[in-house]
């Protein structure tokens, strides 16, 4: 699939690391280092701007190894971009360690999945069907 792009960054655009990778590793676009302190968050900018054809959002994630080694997540995991969305894409990154965290310009601080959706219409009912679990919620499963 093809999605244009507008890449205002200076930064090449974002690539899969693997041939097998389902996200798209994306660079911090600022004018100068962003530290985040304990329990700080920032709105990152990339400088990328997107058209997705419709059924499809982008999906930003954290990446892994900032997440182990340092802390640094994305607080709205995943983030959603719709399809009608023209604007900058930008990571909303939160520091969960006991550490600042420095984002330098260019680094890679999250990654893009794009993933197809389908858009429901409710069709009201005054019951539904019943299942084995029927109500259990959390944890209800994998009990002997």
């Amino acid at each position: 699939m093809q999605v244009k792009v507008i890449n205002n960054s200076g930064h090449s655009l974002p690539e899969y690391q693997t041939a097998l990778s389902a996200g798209l590793d994306l660079r911090a676009h600022i004018d100068s280092p962003v530290t985040l302190g304990p329990l700080d968050r920032a709105l990152i900018g990339t400088g990328l701007f997107i058209e997705l054809p419709a059924g499809y959002e982008a999906q930003i994630r954290p990446r892994s190894g900032l997440a182990y080694k340092h802390g640094l997540t994305v607080l709205n995991s995943p983030g959603t971009i719709d399809a009608d969305y023209r604007g900058e894409i930008k990571v909303l990154l939160v520091n969960i360690s006991n550490e600042p965290f420095i984002i330098e310009n260019g680094e890679r601080i999250a990654q893009m999945v794009i993933a197809k959706h389908e858009q429901i219409t409710w069709e009201e009912k005054n019951e539904l069907s019943t299942t084995e679990r029927g109500t259990g919620g959390y944890g209800s499963t994998g009990k002997s």
